[in-house]
């Protein structure tokens, strides 16, 4: 057995744990909706609602959620980023029969669909994606990150970073005007800028998370000392990035739909993960032809899921 299957099976179980989490951290927020509702309803205007905190489903979901990144992080140290990344597939399985059983939503044919065009493009991906996972020397990481074409790669996600918050910000200030009659496609288009932005900045997580794996794995063959200013610098920014994804989770989801929201993180997350990954690691020097086209299908395929998952009503924030 190879060490991507290894990296690959541990990712599936992480990645399973984290859709768990998320949707249990949507249910703690409906349930403190729920309350505050009812308070008000039976004219307790000093009710003051609980933090979400509060909520013993939203603390488990928390502990899913950590206990599933810890396994995903271990899974980089195996596998390919742009392969592990391109796994994450597997939440959106997981995902309807959690809104389903959990959150008691009702899924309907066109998100089965949806969802189904969504795995079969990853699948394209896993499958004619990267099975290689050379460990790097420190020395040869620090150069990567100097690399003229990952700077400009960086450079390019800044701008889409903006873009995606100004577009966010305009559209929170057209709905929230009443008096103007607004199409239902702004009410995707908020959602999907939303994730753009925290998964944008969130996925860069994955690759720090790449770089840490790497030097503990040169660590416990004695070829690195894991203390040095590298490290360090890495491990910071892996905390900060990681933790502004968490956080824009948490208020996704209670701003937004989780059978929406939830695919559209992980598509954000799936596909700059992907594009750091073949950027940094240059991993595109594995591709031929064949998996270039595979690869192009998979995330065509990817982004009809997407579309399909636009709702039908007109339901505002």
């Amino acid at each position: 057995m190879g060490d991507w299957v290894i990296g690959a099976l541990i990712n599936i179980v992480g990645s399973v744990a984290i859709n768990f989490g998320t949707n249990l951290l949507k249910l703690g927020h409906d349930q403190r909706e729920k309350l505050s509702t009812t308070s008000n309803n039976q004219g307790n205007e000093k009710f003051v609602p609980k933090s979400v905190m509060h909520f013993q489903t939203w603390r488990i979901g928390i502990l899913f959620f950590a206990a599933g990144n810890c396994l995903n992080f271990m899974s980089f140290a195996y596998a390919a980023q742009s392969l592990l990344a391109a796994l994450g597939s597997i939440q959106f399985v997981s995902n309807i029969a959690f809104a389903y059983f959990v959150l008691n939503k009702t899924i309907s044919v066109k998100v089965m669909v949806a969802t189904t065009f969504i795995v079969f493009g990853n699948i394209f991906l896993v499958s004619f994606g990267n099975h290689q996972s050379p460990v790097y020397t420190p020395e040869q990481l620090v150069a990567k990150y100097s690399n003229l074409v990952f700077v400009l790669y960086c450079m390019s996600l800044v701008f889409v970073v903006a873009f995606n918050q100004y577009l966010y910000r305009s559209g929170e200030t057209i709905l929230s005007d009443s008096a103007k009659h607004t199409g239902s496609h702004w009410r995707t288009l908020l959602p999907f800028s939303y994730a753009i932005v925290s998964g944008a900045i969130g996925s860069c997580s994955v690759l720090f998370a790449k770089s840490l794996s790497n030097m503990l794995r040169l660590t416990m063959s004695s070829r690195y000392q894991f203390h040095s200013w590298f490290t360090y610098s890495i491990l910071l920014l892996f905390l900060f990035t990681a933790g502004f994804w968490m956080a824009r989770l948490n208020e996704g989801l209670s701003l937004f739909d989780a059978i929406l929201i939830v695919p559209m993180f992980q598509i954000a997350w799936t596909f700059f993960s992907i594009c750091t990954g073949f950027v940094y690691f240059q991993e595109y020097q594995v591709f031929d032809t064949l998996r270039i086209v595979m690869f192009v299908l998979g995330m065509s395929f990817v982004f009809i899921g997407i579309s399909l998952l636009a709702p039908d009503d007109s339901k505002g924030l």
